[in-house]
Formats: C-alpha cells, structure tokens, sequence
C-alpha cells in the first residue's frame, strides 16, 4: 500500500488487475477470462503506454498515464 500517493492518480493499478485475472483463473475457474484481462494488459505494455513509476527517458509524454487513464486503457483493450 502506498497512502502518501492516495487520491494524486499516480500509483499503477496494473498489479490490481493482474491480480483480478489470476482470480478468475484460480478462484473461479475462468481460465479464458484470465487470459483476456492478461493479454488486455500485455496489449496496453506493447503500445507503449507507462504509468510514471515504469516510465523511462523513451517514453513519450503522452504515453505516460495517471490511474484512471491506465485503467481505461486495459478496458479499451479488453
């Protein structure tokens, strides 16, 4: 948990919906659904776009994307 960055839309929720796909795979069975939230995720990495704590010197500015954007992008890609 990180509370200092509580509410600024900077912490990376990527871990969070790896974790939704590995409950779906384990918890319920759902292998297919897992799959697809991983590779939604895999999609969003390969297209460039970074929240700022994986960010680096190459990456554009406007592939650099606060919480929420991140999220939306991994829904679009679902």
């Amino acid at each position: 948990s990180a509370h200092d960055i509580t509410g600024k839309g900077v912490a990376n929720p990527l871990a969070s919906i790896l974790s939704a796909a590995l409950l779906l795979d384990i918890s319920f069975g759902l292998k297919a659904e897992s799959e697809a939230v991983i590779n939604a995720v895999d999609k969003v990495l390969k297209a460039g776009y970074r929240t700022g704590d994986i960010a680096d010197t190459n990456t554009p500015k406007d592939k650099i994307l606060g919480t929420a954007a991140m999220g939306e992008q991994v829904i679009a890609a679902l």
